[in-house]
């Protein structure tokens, strides 16, 4: 199947080697791909695993499970990449009432013990 991330690769050979933990995503816009793929196959589960732990509080599993999967996931494009822990993103999906939705982000990620998580999103337009 071809990776939800719009990535052009297979899932195989683009994020589910992040979501088996096989590895871990090498910069901040891999781990965006991945967690937009987590949004969409849904596994809530790396949602929070990849999220600072300091900021884990502030999010809840099984809400972000459930947002997967009440919404169908179609399209990430990345706006921009102003550094290397700064992802501008929008996310493409039909919402529960069958609504096209974008979700509009520039998000701050960290990178802690080689490993790159995500802190904090601001919504735009």
């Amino acid at each position: 199947m071809n990776c939800p991330c719009c990535s052009g690769k297979s899932y195989e050979e683009c994020c589910q080697p992040y979501h088996t933990e096989e590895k871990h995503a090498p910069t901040a816009e891999a781990l965006m791909r991945s967690r937009f793929s987590a949004f969409a196959i849904p596994n809530g589960v790396y949602l929070m695993e990849t999220t600072l732990p300091g900021k884990r509080k502030l999010h809840n599993k099984e809400d972000l499970q459930e947002w997967g999967e009440i919404n169908q996931w179609t399209k990430l494009e990345i706006v921009k990449t102003p550094a290397l822990n700064q992802v501008e993103f929008k996310a493409y999906y039909i919402d529960e009432e069958g609504n096209p939705q974008i979700h509009h982000e520039f998000s701050i990620f960290q990178k802690m013990h080689d490993r790159w998580y995500y802190v904090s999103g601001e919504f735009l337009d």
